[in-house]
């Protein structure tokens, strides 16, 4: 059954064996390109498992979200998109008709018993010691084989910067995959804030790179991109 439009899309066929926050971040870098995203609702119960729910700020985007990824191969899985049949809680926030909904009282679960020889829980003061582990083992970061220097000329692969933390090399094909020519992505290891896009030629990658360009994976990073230093 069609629904008729909503600013709420339903996601489903999804892979299941993708993290929950994995997958919210991943669903908001491939329709964050269509219009502001207001909400992601993704959940891992049995009922809920490999659907999700995307929430535009205007019709218009899910709209355009809908027509543009109906069948986009999202973690080796065709996206099937549909709109929602209902209104959600945070466009009625916003047009004023949201009415709070009685929440039933929930008997608090025990807590979890610490089986023989489980490690003990983590405490203050390991927290504090495991920052201050994690912050000295960090490496300084420096310049990278093939970043560029300057105003490179066009050439077939791509420099991306300003990457947010959590950025994996699925979330990128994804973005760039729906370009032709596209190749390959590369990582560089121990830094989570830069990779490499190689296209087939250099018409390819200057199209991707005009597209893209300041496109934001997360709402506060906006990733920049240059041609690589050959």
């Amino acid at each position: 059954m069609e629904y008729p439009p909503n600013n709420t899309l339903y996601v489903n066929n999804l892979n299941e064996k993708v993290k929950k926050e994995e997958l919210k971040r991943s669903l908001y870098a491939v329709f964050s390109q269509f219009g502001p995203i207001l909400d992601i609702v993704a959940l891992k119960n049995l009922k809920m498992r490999g659907q999700a729910f995307v929430v535009f700020r205007d019709i218009a985007g899910a709209t355009s979200a809908l027509r543009s990824m109906q069948g986009f191969p999202f973690y080796d899985k065709p996206m099937r998109i549909a709109y929602c049949k209902s209104k959600s809680d945070a466009i009625a926030k916003l047009d004023g008709s949201y009415v709070e909904k009685k929440k039933k009282k929930v008997e608090e679960p025990a807590k979890a018993v610490v089986e023989e020889g489980a490690p003990p829980p983590t405490t203050s003061t390991s927290k504090k010691q495991a920052k201050q582990n994690a912050s000295g083992d960090q490496q300084v970061k420096g310049p990278k084989p093939g970043a560029p220097t300057g105003r490179e000329p066009p050439n077939k692969i791509l420099f991306l910067t300003n990457l947010p933390e959590e950025t994996n090399d699925q979330m990128l094909i994804m973005l760039f995959q729906q370009f032709p020519g596209f190749r390959e992505v590369r990582l560089v290891p121990g830094r989570s804030d830069i990779a490499f896009i190689e296209f087939e030629n250099e018409g390819q990658s200057t199209e991707a790179r005009a597209s893209l360009q300041g496109f934001k994976i997360t709402p506060t990073h906006a990733m920049k991109i240059a041609f690589a230093k050959k």
